[in-house]
This record gives structure tokens, C-alpha cells and sequence, in this order.
């Protein structure tokens, strides 16, 4: 009489069929998953034990094994490993934590050259300092358990993330000033009111502009052969050029001068080119930053000989950001100027010069929308005060 097995038999479901079968072909799983879905597969094709056992050349006892976690897990949860508490902890958690406390501060304090930690100096200060702190379980510390460690609670003290510290102690109040012309701005747009005698233009410097010249001729893509321009490394320099350009926040031209330097002197030239755009019954509000050529004695003299005609709102120290024209010159740096190269600065001159002349062929009009509905003009206030009176 042949011998019939008194274990249960599986019955998988459809879906779980379909990715047993999925499984045991995958290329991409784990060895281990594949191998359990391929004898889940065999079991309930009518394959006994032994004969699993001799098709994948290993012994019964683990045959059995997956079986009977199949038939009390389930069959897809049977392919994972089941949790184990493993190993207990060699490093204690209060000697992690007195190693992340000295990754927090500087080596220079315990008496290092360095000025940032490695991995391996840290190791080599907890191995000699930890038995004296209390946690000799740091005795054989490596520089990998350190990496683990330090990755574990997100600490990083091999890197630097710069910031900037707010030094301008009336930086609310400048921002404030800032943001009441953006309001201007929006209002006057939504108006559309062609009586408006204010120009709002927000103003800036982009210098070190670099007239690079290539050394050898670039190449051009080749169908089939080269996808990309080839380039050589080799360049020459000849010298840079600094731009001097206000965005009209009414109506997005751009008013743009190129010059050598960034001096008071280029500064007065620019201004004086805005006087020329409008008409002089207008009054042009600048926005820009604390420069030292827009607040200099030639500067000032200039301004002096053009009374009520420009009035200057500076941007918090160090708040460039703040500055709708700094968003243009970001898109300029990367689509313009990005890999130019040119034979002289006469030329970058006029490249820059003519992309300025493309771009006011069709103008973009920039809105400014942070922190907009916290700032409120005179007129609105006083509206709400009003309201606020009838209602008492």
C-alpha cells in the first residue's frame, strides 16, 4: 500500500497562485522567496516531501518546515522571514548617546586639529575616552559602528549646511516697505488704470559676468555617433562684465545696461536712462539693495539735481531674495549664459544687450505673492477701520 501523508493540503487562492508562479520565475527577488514559492508550488502540485527534498537538494525537516508555515501563516506572508530578536546590544543605548553628543561638538574642543569629525577620528577618541565616561562597551568601536550610528539618529557632522544670520535689526520693517509695493503693484494692475504717473521698477547688479572664449571649435552632435555638443576643456579668459538691469513691475520691460564695473559712476548712468524711458511727470520707485554705489555722495548729488523723481525702497541687509529682479537674473544664468562663449566682452556685450531686446519683444510680467495677504496699504486700513466704526 502506497503511503498517503496526513498533512493538510495547501489551498491557495487564485491571486496567491498567480504570484507564487510570478515569484518563482522573478529574476529580480530574493533567492530565498524564490526558492520557498517554488516548493509551496510543487506541494500543491501532489510533490511529497521527499521528493521536494531531493528536487532542490536539501533535507525534509526544511521542506516541512515552510510547509507548515504556509498552512498557519498563510502562503505569501510564508515566504518572509519571520522577526527575530536577534543578538542582544553590545553599545548601550547611554553610550550612543554620549557618542552622538560628542559628534554634536567640534573636535577642536577635546583639544583636534581638525575642524569637523571623520568617522575614524571619532571611533579612536571614544576608544580611548569611553572607559572613563562609563561605557566601556565603546572599548571596540569601529569606524563603521560609528557611520551606523550617527546615520540611526540623522546626525551628520562630516557636513556643513551654510545659513544666514539675520543682522539688519530693522529687517521687518524694510520688508515691510518691500512688500507695500508689491501691494501697489497689484493693485495698480488690477486696475488697469491708464492715469497712473508711478513707474515701479525693481533694480540690481549681476556682476562677474565671464567672457570665455573656447581654445578649439566645439563640435556638433552626429546623428547616431554623438547625442551631445563636444566641447574642449581648455578656454581663454577675457575678463567680466557686470549687468546693471530694472524690471518695470507694470509692465515687464526691461531696462538694462552692461558695463565693466558697478561703480557710482555706472549706477548714475543707468538712473539716467530710466529719467529717459518716462515721461517727467512720473515718479520712479526703485527697489533695490544697500550697494554701496546707491547710496554714495555722486549718487546722492545726481538724485539732488532730479528732486521727487526717484525714490529709493532698500531691501533688508542680506534679503536679496526679496528682489523680483533676482528671479530674472536666476533664468538668465540658466538658459542665456549658460556654456556661453564668446571671442571678446564686445561681443558678450552685445549678446546680452540683444537677448535683452528678444526678451521685450514679448515681456513677463513678474508677481510677487509671498507674505502678500499679511501686508495691507494706508487706504485699506483705513476702509477697515471705518467698517469696524459703523459697526460699533
Amino acid at each position: 500500500m502506497p503511503f498517503q501523508s496526513t498533512r493538510a493540503k495547501l489551498m491557495p487562492s487564485e491571486d496567491d497562485l498567480r504570484t507564487l508562479t510570478a515569484i518563482s520565475k522573478s529574476r529580480t527577488e530574493s533567492s530565498g522567496r524564490v526558492e520557498r514559492a517554488k516548493i509551496l508550488l510543487e506541494y500543491y502540485g501532489g510533490a511529497t516531501v521527499s521528493e521536494i527534498a531531493r528536487n532542490h537538494k536539501t533535507n525534509r525537516p526544511k521542506i516541512e518546515l515552510q510547509i507548515d508555515k504556509a498552512l498557519q501563516m498563510g502562503v505569501i506572508p510564508s515566504l518572509d522571514d519571520i522577526p527575530r530578536s536577534g543578538r542582544s546590544a553590545v553599545i548601550t543605548d547611554d553610550a550612543k548617546t554620549w557618542l552622538i553628543s560628542l559628534a554634536c561638538a567640534k573636535p577642536r574642543d577635546f583639544g583636534y586639529s581638525h575642524e569637523m569629525w571623520t568617522t575614524a577620528l571619532l571611533a579612536e577618541h571614544a576608544q580611548k575616552y569611553c572607559v572613563e565616561n562609563g561605557h566601556p562597551s565603546l572599548k571596540s568601536l569601529s569606524k563603521g559602528t560609528v557611520s551606523k550610528i550617527l546615520s540611526a539618529n540623522t546626525i551628520k557632522p562630516h557636513k556643513i549646511r551654510y545659513y544666514l544670520e539675520r543682522r539688519d535689526p530693522l529687517f521687518e520693517e524694510k520688508m515691510k516697505q518691500v512688500l507695500l509695493v508689491y501691494k501697489e503693484v497689484m493693485i495698480a494692475s488690477a486696475e488697469d488704470d491708464e492715469d497712473i504717473l508711478v513707474a515701479y521698477i525693481s533694480y540690481d547688479e549681476k556682476p562677474g559676468i565671464q567672457a570665455i572664449e573656447n581654445r578649439a571649435p566645439d563640435l556638433s552632435p552626429v546623428l547616431g555617433k554623438h547625442s551631445t555638443i563636444a566641447r574642449d576643456y581648455e578656454y581663454r579668459r577675457h575678463g567680466t562684465l557686470s549687468l546693471l538691469a530694472g524690471i518695470d513691475l507694470l509692465n515687464g520691460i526691461i531696462t538694462a545696461t552692461v558695463e565693466d564695473r558697478h561703480r557710482s559712476i555706472e549706477f548714475i548712468g543707468f538712473l539716467k536712462k530710466l529719467d529717459s524711458n518716462y515721461p517727467e511727470t512720473y515718479r520712479i520707485k526703485v527697489i533695490l539693495d544697500n550697494h554701496s554705489a546707491h547710496i554714495s555722495k555722486e549718487t546722492r548729488k545726481y538724485l539732488a539735481t532730479k528732486p521727487n523723481r526717484f525714490e529709493f525702497i532698500f531691501t533688508p541687509t542680506h534679503a536679496s531674495w526679496l528682489n523680483l529682479i533676482e528671479t530674472f537674473f536666476g533664468k538668465l544664468a540658466r538658459t542665456m549664459l549658460r556654456n556661453i562663449r564668446v571671442k571678446s566682452k564686445a561681443e558678450l556685450r552685445s549678446r546680452i544687450l540683444k537677448h535683452i531686446d528678444y526678451l521685450n519683444e514679448s515681456p513677463v510680467i513678474f508677481r510677487w505673492k509671498y507674505k502678500m495677504d499679511e501686508v495691507k496699504l494706508e487706504t485699506e486700513m483705513d476702509s477697515e477701520t471705518n467698517a469696524v466704526s459703523k459697526a460699533e
